[in-house]
Order: C-alpha cells, then sequence, then structure tokens
C-alpha cells in the first residue's frame, strides 16, 4: 500500500480534547492551522470547555502605556507560566489615556472611562483633554472587542469592582436606589453612616436601614452575616451573575467625583448609586470582597458598598496602617480576604524615629473585629507611587514602574495568600517590558488578571 497517499484524520471529538489542553500561546497558533481549526476553538462548545477545565494559567494585562509620547493603543500580556511577554495591538485604544481596567468571570476585561486629548490627537495631553463615558470589553481568547452601554456620568481613573450578585438584585437594588439616604446640609453625614454594625444588623433581618433604630448589637453579628452570604454566593446551584461598579474618579473639569453606578450585562444599563458622604474624600482605592465593595479614601477613611442591598457602609476600624502620604494605599482581596498596600517609614538602627528608609507593607483586615494586621513586607523599594495590585486565586499580583538614569525599570511580583499561614514576595519576572516605554507609563497604567 502507498502510505504517501494515506490521510489520517482525527475525530472533532478527539481534536477538541487535545486543542483544548494546549497553553494560550500555542492555542493561538493552532487557529493559524486552517479555518477548521479556527472554528473549532472559538466555538461556544470549545470556549465552555476550556473555561471548566484545569488548564487555564494566570495572565497580567497592563494596559495605558505611553510610548514616544503618544497613547500607543497596545496592551502588554504577560504569560506567568513561560516568562514571558507579548504584545497585542488594540488601535481602539490608541490615544485614550487614565481609563480603568477590570476583569469580570475570567472570560472579559473592561475598560471604562478615560481621557483623549482634543488639542493633539493621540498624543498625552494634560492641559486640553475630553473625558468619556464609554465602556468597551475585550476578550483575550478571542481577541474581539465590543462596546457596551456607556456610564451615565463621564469619569477617569475610577474604581472598578466586580461582583456576583443573585437573581434579584435589579428589584433590590433599584428599591434602594428610590429611597436615598438624607446628608447632611452642613458637611456632615447622616446617621446611616455613624454606626455600620447596627445598620449590617438590619440587614441580617431584611429591614429597610432608614427604619426606626434599633439598640447597637455586636459587630461580629454583622460580619458573620457576611461570611454566610459568601458562601451561599459560592454555590454552583444558584443562578447567579455578575455585574460591574464604578465610584469616583475624576470629572471633565478634573474635580473628584463622589457618585457612582453599576452595570449589569443582563439589561446592558448603568444605574446610579447612592452617593458618598461628602466629607469621605476623594477614592483612591476599591475592591469587592464577600459582595461588599470597600473603597479607601485619600484622608484614611474606609467604608463599604452593599451591593445587593444598595447603601453604604461606615467602618471603624482600629488605627489604620501608618503611610507615607505621597503613596496612596492599595485595597485587593482574595478568598474572602481584605489587604491594604501602603508604603511607611521604616525606623532603622534601633534608634526610634530615625526614618531611614520607606517599605511597603501589605496588612491585612478582620473582617470581625475591625484590626488590621501586618502580613508580609515587599521585597522591592518602594519607587513607584502608582504601583498596580490585583489579586486572583490566592494570589496578589504587582507591578512597579520608575525611570532611573534615564531608563524605564519595571518588576513583576507575586504573593501567596491561598493560607493563612506565612505568606512572601517573589519576582515573577526575569524579563522587562518597560524598556520601549515612556515614563509617562508609570502614571497611566493599570493591570487586570485573567487565568485563560
Amino acid at each position: 500500500m502507498d502510505t504517501s497517499k494515506l490521510h489520517i484524520f482525527l475525530p472533532d471529538d478527539i481534536l477538541e480534547l487535545c486543542l483544548v489542553r494546549l497553553p494560550l500561546t500555542s492555542l493561538m497558533n493552532a487557529r493559524l492551522v486552517c479555518k477548521k481549526w479556527k472554528n473549532l476553538t472559538t466555538s461556544p462548545r470549545f470556549l465552555t470547555m476550556r473555561w471548566e477545565g484545569l488548564y487555564r494559567t494566570p495572565w497580567l494585562f497592563l494596559f495605558g502605556t505611553v510610548r514616544d509620547g503618544c497613547c500607543s493603543g497596545e496592551i502588554h500580556a504577560f504569560d506567568t507560566c513561560q516568562d514571558k511577554w507579548h504584545k497585542i495591538d488594540a488601535e481602539i485604544l490608541k490615544g485614550r489615556f487614565m481609563f480603568s481596567v477590570q476583569s469580570v468571570h475570567d472570560d472579559d476585561i473592561y475598560v471604562v472611562g478615560g481621557r483623549s486629548s482634543l488639542g493633539q490627537p493621540g498624543r498625552l495631553d494634560w492641559s486640553s483633554f475630553k473625558t468619556h463615558k464609554g465602556v468597551m470589553v475585550f476578550s483575550p481568547v478571542t481577541k474581539s472587542w465590543r462596546k457596551v452601554a456607556a456610564m451615565r456620568y463621564a469619569r477617569s481613573m475610577p474604581v472598578l469592582g466586580a461582583s456576583e450578585v443573585g437573581p434579584d438584585f435589579y428589584s433590590a437594588h433599584q428599591y434602594h436606589q428610590e429611597r436615598r439616604f438624607p446628608r447632611s446640609k452642613i458637611g456632615g453625614v447622616s446617621d446611616v453612616y455613624e454606626d455600620p454594625h447596627r445598620l449590617s444588623l438590619r440587614r441580617q433581618y431584611n429591614e429597610v436601614p432608614f427604619m426606626a433604630n434599633r439598640k447597637s448589637h455586636s459587630h461580629s453579628h454583622s460580619h458573620k452575616f457576611m461570611r454566610q452570604r459568601s458562601s451561599n454566593r459560592l454555590n454552583p446551584k444558584c443562578s447567579k451573575r455578575f455585574v460591574l461598579i464604578a465610584v469616583g474618579g475624576l470629572g471633565p473639569w478634573d474635580e473628584p467625583l463622589d457618585s457612582g453606578e453599576i452595570y449589569d450585562p443582563l439589561t446592558n444599563k448603568w444605574s446610579e448609586i447612592q452617593r458618598l458622604p461628602v466629607d469621605f474624600g476623594a477614592v483612591s482605592s476599591g475592591v469587592v470582597c464577600n459582595g461588599i465593595f470597600y473603597v479607601y479614601s485619600e484622608i484614611d477613611k474606609l467604608m463599604g458598598y452593599d451591593i445587593e442591598k444598595g447603601f453604604w457602609i461606615g467602618i471603624q476600624t482600629s488605627p489604620f496602617p501608618p503611610r507615607v502620604h505621597e503613596y496612596c494605599p492599595k485595597l485587593v482581596a482574595s478568598n474572602g480576604r481584605l489587604f491594604m498596600l501602603s508604603v511607611s517609614w521604616c525606623e532603622g538602627d534601633g534608634r526610634i524615629g530615625q526614618r531611614n528608609k520607606a517599605v511597603r507593607k501589605m496588612w491585612e483586615l478582620d473582617l470581625v473585629c475591625l484590626n488590621w494586621s501586618e502580613v508580609s513586607v515587599h521585597p522591592d523599594a518602594p519607587m513607584d507611587w502608582n504601583a498596580v495590585f490585583v489579586a486572583d486565586r490566592g494570589q496578589i499580583y504587582g507591578i512597579e514602574m520608575f525611570k532611573i538614569f534615564g531608563q524605564l525599570l519595571d518588576f513583576s511580583t507575586v504573593c501567596d495568600v491561598s493560607d493563612s499561614g506565612a505568606t512572601s514576595w517573589r519576582h515573577v519576572s526575569r524579563s522587562h517590558v518597560g524598556h520601549e516605554l515612556d515614563s509617562s507609563s508609570c502614571v497611566t497604567k493599570s493591570l487586570s488578571v485573567l487565568h485563560l
């Protein structure tokens, strides 16, 4: 038999099982083999198989980089397993800067708000710019973009979070949206913000927070309830969906915003939420943890927004970790634990008050006792005041950029917080992406993580 004319074809189901196990980079190359493989690996069935499988690895996506004075319109993706940076063309982002990004459900990355230059299109211009309401969604697996409904307010650098909600989210949220809490006319706040534990206890009994006052109870009950609801949230049998929340940022006149809004992909609509108290200050960082969107202000105040119930909760903790005020703390959450990274002075040589070195420390907030405790110290000197950190599946990733000796350097680190034991940081990349970038990237960068 002439074996040169023998062609061997794998059945589609066997071919699927082979392709679904490929690393993302190899999968992208496999799509170039033929039209059949491209259609097979972009089908809903295949994407579902890959999402449910155990073959995905973490990828970091760096947005908002600047090169030669222009907003590059490029995404830099880092494969943590192969220690390699990949460049993704994103023409749709060219000329846009100061936007925020948020990963949702390990599928998509939402790009929210931002600015673009009016006088010099495509270039980074801080003096004449337009602030955007638009929202775009990037799907890395298919390398596709789509636009969704625009926000109600134009924002640059809004603080974002994504949360899983129940099927009755919309009706409950609309109820609280219609019944706003009163705000003081003299700059104070209503009693809703003064006793978060009494307020949380009312939630436990499904009572409206502006009803008759009750006696204050222990704050442990409120957080116990929050954790119980979190466990129900992880039950795959419950019909859940994700929503995106955007709070704060800068408005068209560079003014700090105290407003917020929530996007529901099911209805493709943004809904305005209750504003922050007037004395809370500008929002500097935020993250969703156990269904609560925690936000931290530049004047060291902490609040939480109950996404499903639709109201803010004032949070009084034992003294906040000390910090150098030029560095705004960053909130991150992983596996139901809330962390904060802040920079403080380190006393040296046993001399009290001798501030000879600044260090970046990570703290964890006990959600029952509301105490901060030091977890670890970052190995690198805090050269980047706008370092970015994201968390996913028990890992906290960070990227720092700074210019030294005329060259832009970047460092990528990771910290394992999958258990409550000892934690330590390590460098995850021996390659660098910052050599070809401008130092403005230190200010405009944003980071997201997905398992692909």
